[in-house]
């Protein structure tokens, strides 16, 4: 579906890599359909015993495309893959191992709360501006989040949206490990090879058993619920417009 995004199988590692490094690998419409693909494709295809998600150039992610969001927000329609792919997020029975680099932004950090391996390079940072955005966070990470590492630094995470360095996020547990940039790929890539070496029955019933995928898929539909009646507001057309003439957002005259 997308150019933009790399698919490559290989000794059982399905290998989705974001290919849009000019952009920080914002991620458009087209390329959540790309993902979704991928995801697809890891459950249906019996060769493929893990995924390993990983970013071109020196950010993982800068989330989604904020002219993507501007568009929606004056009114544009048409199908957004970001459901299907969050969707795919929250059913995914195959292992999930993330390496991220730079920054990872809005679902760039939300999809790592489904990632059962996480591996960050010392200059990744964690980046959840939701709120600074006139929206409210997805892919059920209202919940996980909270639930990973307590509610008072989750909501800081979301309400401030201060960036998380690598070594507080660890800290936090969100990641298995903080290696250099230069060793990244290859840690990431030994620990999906390792698991592809493991029974995959007993590691897609342990991960059911450590996962309420139906609870997730159900707060996620709370969540885009608000999340599409927040794009349509007055906050959010403020937010993307101050963002476009590259000014600091007023929302004092407006009610909320």
């Amino acid at each position: 579906m997308s150019d933009l995004v790399n698919v490559a199988l290989e000794s059982g590692v399905l290998t989705v890599t974001l290919a849009r490094p000019d952009k920080k690998n914002a991620l458009t419409n087209d390329m959540y359909g790309a993902l979704a693909d991928a995801l697809e494709r890891a459950e249906k295809d019996t060769a493929v015993r893990a995924v390993l998600l990983q970013g071109d150039g020196d950010s993982f992610t800068a989330g989604n495309d904020l002219a993507d969001f501007a568009k929606i927000s004056q009114g544009a329609k048409g199908e957004r893959h970001v459901t299907r792919f969050l969707t795919n997020l929250a059913s995914a029975t195959r292992p999930l191992v993330a390496a991220v680099q730079g920054n990872a932004v809005g679902v760039g950090t939300t999809m790592l709360l489904h990632c059962d391996l996480v591996y960050l390079a010392t200059t990744a940072k964690l980046i959840t501006p939701f709120v600074n955005l006139a929206l409210v966070p997805e892919a059920a990470s209202t919940w996980l989040l909270p639930q990973r590492i307590g509610y008072a630094r989750a909501y800081a995470m979301f309400a401030l949206g201060e960036p998380v360095d690598a070594q507080t996020a660890f800290s936090f547990g969100l990641a298995n490990a903080v290696v250099a940039p230069d060793e990244l790929r290859a840690k990431a890539r030994a620990a999906a090879e390792a698991l592809t070496k493991r029974p995959l029955g007993s590691l897609v019933h342990t991960k059911k058993l450590m996962r309420d995928a139906e609870l997730i898929k159900a707060q996620m539909a709370r969540e885009s619920q608000i999340f599409s009646e927040r794009l349509m507001s007055a906050e959010a057309r403020e937010a993307f417009a101050a963002f476009a003439e590259k000014r600091p957002p007023d929302f004092s005259r407006i009610a909320g």
